[in-house]
């Protein structure tokens, strides 16, 4: 039948009793994380996953962000970890340097990525992580994270300075200097702007590599990390609880890493190019996931079975804007920007009325687009969404606790 999992994955699933209504019915449904959890342990727990969770060699573990839905699940300890470096390893950008030994260095928020120590004594008193004593190296001593505080509008110049030090450490560790940086982009390019305001930019020490991984990242982000660091920016897609799906290189094209998995399209509407992106995934042992949402949103590049080779990710599902042209997402909005200026940096689109919208954006400089732009601007996002729009210039937008700039806000 199309799109359902074939004898060999049935086999590997056999036992597991969330699997055995549709194993006995012949038909796997589409699961979100709803389905998953109903019943969570029980129905996942085969007599192997216990013992594997009795020995260490299996986890409980939650599915990434700081939402109420995030997903309970079984895996093997360092699952995504390990799901990465399989990719890196093998990536046209990324594998020569990873196989001298490369550290990676990723930059994280205390939400998103979960409890760093606190910082001395004078920077914990205002809610502030210090880098260098708050960093959390993995098991495999191939990743250190650097923790500070989620707005990066309050980065004060200690906590970057003390970032810029742990990087210039990491980089003397490597025989060549080298080092791989990765972070949500939106907060990688706040990173070089601070460092830049603040004086700190000549001792910033420049890495062999950039992996953003935590979201969508918009082109003119890309293109920044890419002109300051003068060094390939490569975006990774895919989940804690399927692994890594999709990399980007330094085209903005996107290979598929599909070890173990399939991948399945679901339109969003009728006759929309935008699609939700499904997943078989038997890489997680413990808990193979059939026909599972992952929550993307995709535009397939090629037709049929071609598409599977290359996909334009364009934000989540779950955030597309219903317009009488159909469902605009993310991706489609950050076209239009890209169009107009690669000045734009920070963008979030307001509903202020039932077909009235008012498109919020920073620049890179902190200086507004002339008014050419801003009119190109507005009839862009006019086209797209069949809404009228008024464009206002901020020198900043407010980042959400998950540590995410949200880039749609439904008024009413």
């Amino acid at each position: 039948m199309q799109n359902q999992p074939t004898a060999d994955i049935i086999e590997q699933i056999r036992d597991i009793p969330f699997y055995q209504d549709s194993v006995a019915r012949g038909w796997f449904p589409v699961l979100g994380k709803t389905e998953v959890s109903r019943g969570f342990p029980d129905g996942w727990l085969t007599p192997r996953v216990a013992a594997a969770l009795a020995s260490g060699e299996a986890e409980f573990a939650l599915s990434a962000g700081a939402d109420p839905g995030r997903l309970r699940f079984v895996r093997p300890p360092s699952f995504p970890l390990k799901s990465a470096y399989r990719l890196w390893s093998t990536h046209p950008d990324l594998s020569a340097t990873w196989r001298e030994g490369c550290r990676r260095v990723s930059l994280t928020t205390l939400p998103a990525g979960g409890p760093l120590p606190r910082a001395r004594a004078h920077t914990a008193a205002r809610d502030s992580y210090a880098p260098a004593r708050g960093r959390e190296r993995e098991p495999d001593r191939r990743t250190v994270r650097l923790g500070l505080r989620v707005d990066p509008e309050r980065w004060e110049r200690d906590e970057v300075a003390g970032v810029i030090g742990e990087l210039r450490s990491e980089q003397r560790r490597h025989p060549l200097g080298r080092y791989h940086l990765d972070g949500p982009g939106a907060q990688l390019a706040q990173l070089v702007r601070a460092a830049r305001r603040q004086g700190l930019w000549d001792r910033f020490p420049r890495p062999a590599s950039v992996v953003t991984a935590y979201g969508y990242t918009p082109v003119n982000v890309r293109r920044y990390l890419e002109r300051e660091f003068a060094c390939p920016v490569v975006d990774l897609f895919g989940g804690s609880e399927v692994g890594h799906l999709y990399s980007g290189d330094s085209g903005g094209h996107y290979r598929p890493f599909l070890d173990r998995m399939s991948v399945e399209f679901a339109p969003l509407a009728p006759g929309s190019g935008l699609h939700r992106l499904i997943v078989t995934s038997v890489r997680n042992p413990y808990m193979p996931l059939i026909r599972y949402r992952t929550g993307d949103c995709v535009r397939p590049v090629g037709p049929g079975a071609d598409a599977v080779r290359g996909v334009r990710f364009c934000g989540r599902a779950a955030e597309v804007l219903p317009t009488p042209c159909g469902p605009v997402s993310q991706g489609d909005l950050d076209d239009r920007l890209t169009a107009v200026s690669p000045r734009i940096f920070l963008s979030q689109l307001r509903t202020t009325g039932p077909r009235d919208t008012r498109l919020l954006y920073t620049t890179f400089d902190g200086e507004p687009l002339d008014g050419a732009e801003s009119t190109r601007l507005a009839e862009g996002v006019g086209e797209l969404t069949e809404f009228r729009c008024e464009i206002a210039h901020r020198t900043g937008i407010p980042i959400g606790a998950s540590g995410k700039y949200a880039w749609l806000v439904r008024e009413r």
